[in-house]
């Protein structure tokens, strides 16, 4: 069962994402917050598997509330819902340490993906928030790929076979299956690239991958 951490100061909000994941056989809503620091302090006592934060909040906001759950709560995955897809929230949520990034008036299909996905160590945009990401990439707004091909010159050709997964999405057992390693193995390749590259998570590894060329749009 993944145990989720829902926080959104919209009570009528909190209920409807709240329904649509009572409707998954293996996700259970833990807890619900109407602040980021009461999603915080939710957080230590129910320990849950994800966090659900909402980008607009009073008190904390779901940005700086994802950045403390990466240093207080690391084993927590964090998923940003938001109505807005300006760039600047996505960029945003991108360096708060976030694990996934949903819009509030997406398919419930993705709420329920998304979730899985980043439970399972995969990272997770949904389509519009990936089109605007790509859109940065091409436009150039965000590193070259000239530039990203010689950040990720120093890793071996393991470890960009791992990065080129990472960025289709793929978890550690589903990069496993490719690579034909044990979990264990890839979560280790995993963690050694995010440090040697610098990058916080799996997701600003999705998108270093998409500017050096290691994933097709």
């Amino acid at each position: 069962m993944i145990r989720v951490l829902l926080a959104d100061d919209e009570v009528i909000v909190r209920a409807g994402v709240k329904a649509i994941l009572a409707a998954t056989p293996d996700i259970e809503v833990v807890a619900e917050a109407g602040d980021g620091h009461e999603a915080l302090e939710l957080a230590r006592v129910h320990r849950p598997d994800v966090a659900l934060l909402d980008v607009r909040m009073p008190v904390l906001d779901g940005l700086a509330a994802a950045a403390e759950f990466r240093r207080a709560a690391p084993d927590v995955a964090v998923v940003m819902l938001t109505t807005f897809a300006e760039d600047e929230y996505i960029a945003a949520a991108l360096d708060s340490g976030a694990s996934g990034f949903l819009l509030k008036s997406g398919d419930p299909y993705e709420l329920m993906a998304a979730v899985r996905a980043v439970h399972g160590g995969a990272a997770f945009l949904s389509p519009e928030a990936a089109r605007r990401v790509i859109s940065l990439l091409n436009g150039g707004v965000m590193t070259r790929q000239a530039a990203a091909r010689e950040r990720i010159a120093a890793l071996t050709a393991r470890e960009r076979e791992v990065l080129a997964l990472v960025g289709t999405g793929l978890s550690n057992a589903e990069i496993g299956e490719r690579l034909f390693l044990v979990e264990g193995t890839v979560k280790v390749y995993v963690s050694t690239m995010l440090s040697r590259l610098g990058l916080k998570n799996r997701v600003q590894a999705a998108v270093l991958a998409y500017q050096a060329g290691l994933v097709e749009e």
